[in-house]
């Protein structure tokens, strides 16, 4: 099963292109994606991308409810309003625009994050941090992540 997994940090370019891992890569050609659907993460600073089929997903939601309610506004303010399409070049790059930038405070690095069937860029500390205090939701918890 195709799935985006683990994480890495990759610099930028002199040019403000990142690459992306070659086993995301991997599963995108494996999923047949060619244009990348990427919006901001409702929660974090982070830069949601993933296929066609995710922008998909949140419009599948937006079907059911009353298209002037708040609630249908609110996530088509996110999900349109904040979302754009991007293409990877012919190296697997991809570009970090003012778009990405803006949202996650990215600058010289660029943590790429799997989350399963999508994939989050982030600033790295900021990576670090979310995940850290997730782990200790989780063991406060009594699960036990590591």
């Amino acid at each position: 099963m195709s799935r985006f997994l683990s994480s890495a940090t990759n610099k930028i370019d002199a040019k403000g292109r990142v690459s992306v891992p070659a086993s995301f890569r991997a599963v995108l050609v494996s999923l047949g994606v060619e244009e990348l659907y990427c919006f901001q993460d409702f929660h974090f600073p982070a830069i949601n991308i993933g296929g066609p089929d995710l922008l998909m997903r949140f419009e599948r939601q937006l079907e059911n409810l009353d298209p002037f309610s708040l609630e249908a506004n609110r996530i088509s303010l996110v999900v349109h309003g904040g979302g754009v399409f991007m293409r990877l070049d012919q190296e697997g790059r991809l570009s970090v625009t003012d778009f990405i930038r803006s949202h996650t405070g990215i600058a010289g690095e660029v943590t790429f994050a799997g989350r399963s069937d999508y994939f989050q860029l982030w600033r790295p500390e900021d990576f670090s941090a979310a995940q850290m205090a997730a782990r200790e939701v989780l063991r406060k918890r009594g699960l036990n992540p590591s």
